[in-house]
């Protein structure tokens, strides 16, 4: 599947959650930290249901394996029956880049484009965009992997995190071990979205500077009234009310309002969603009779 692809099925998958046509129950963290965790997602919609089993463990790299591993399982939703079994490491990865994308073109408002991390998913980020025609610098601490991320995308490798941080739309795909977003630091006019700190202890914002922007999330159930992601966070500290937080599927409904101005600093908050899962799902699913893949008969 094409990052365009991707892009065009998440922000159908947000639509048809914000009416109320696909349901999800908020992911079911099983903790094992400081190693790392375990993820269990369903979704029911577009005529199937789906069940993510996922895990992150941020130490895994150091060892030669990587981050995300696990499967996203397909059922037929009338039957119960079995589909498709798909990588969640793939999945994972082609939705977190659409996601940020989808929230940057609908909440920004133009200018300089920076990516922060370059791992697998910062990476589907920058692929995203440059599908889009859009071209973003990007910024890891690994200055090789930034390289060759933007050798692939097409893209520029910004000069320091500084600069990064400082781009008109900036997505940050960190492990949300660090601050990246100290108070003060965000720039009237400027677009973020986080996409790193998408469970709990987890932060790539400081919880006092999330109160100076116009925020937005990908599910409020799941991100702000569990606590997890930076504006759950910024909720326990009773620095936030759901009042003050909108959803992006809202935003693409016309439920909730956007951007209203060129100087509102907008913050997209993104904890990952089994809907957007479910779209990717669907999407790769109703492609597969064009591959050569291997099947079972039940």
């Amino acid at each position: 599947m094409s990052p365009q692809e991707a892009y065009e099925a998440v922000r159908a998958g947000f639509v048809a959650h914000a009416r109320g046509e696909w349901t999800m129950q908020p992911k079911l963290y099983v903790t094992n930290y400081p190693a790392g965790d375990f993820r269990a997602m369903p979704a029911l919609g577009g005529g199937h249901a789906l069940l993510k089993w996922v895990t992150s463990f941020p130490g895994n790299p150091a060892l030669g394996l990587p981050t995300v591993t696990g499967l996203v399982v397909l059922n037929d939703a009338e039957t119960g029956m079995l589909e498709a079994v798909l990588d969640a490491g793939a999945v994972t990865a082609l939705r977190t880049g659409a996601a940020a994308v989808l929230a940057a073109a609908t909440l920004g408002h133009g200018g300089s484009i920076a990516v922060v991390g370059c791992g697998v998913n910062g990476a589907a980020v920058a692929r995203t965009f440059a599908a889009l025609g859009l071209v973003a610098s990007v910024w890891d601490l690994d200055a090789e992997r930034a390289a060759a991320v933007a050798a692939g995308v097409g893209a520029r490798v910004a000069a320091s995190r500084e600069e990064a941080l400082a781009a008109d739309v900036v997505v940050t795909v960190t492990p949300g071990k660090e601050i990246l977003f100290p108070g003060g630091s965000l720039r009237p006019g400027q677009h973020v979205s986080l996409m790193g700190a998408d469970g709990p202890g987890k932060a790539e914002i400081a919880v006092e500077e999330i109160a100076r922007a116009r925020l937005f999330c990908d599910d409020w159930e799941q991100g702000g009234a569990k606590g997890t992601g930076d504006i759950g966070q910024g909720v326990a500290a009773g620095l936030i009310t759901r009042e003050q937080v909108s959803t992006l599927g809202d935003v693409l409904t016309g439920k909730a309002e956007g951007r209203r101005s060129v100087e509102d600093i907008t913050l997209f908050d993104s904890t990952g969603l089994a809907i957007q899962d479910l779209a990717i799902a669907i999407a790769a699913y109703a492609r597969a009779g064009e591959l050569d893949l291997p099947t079972i008969d039940l």
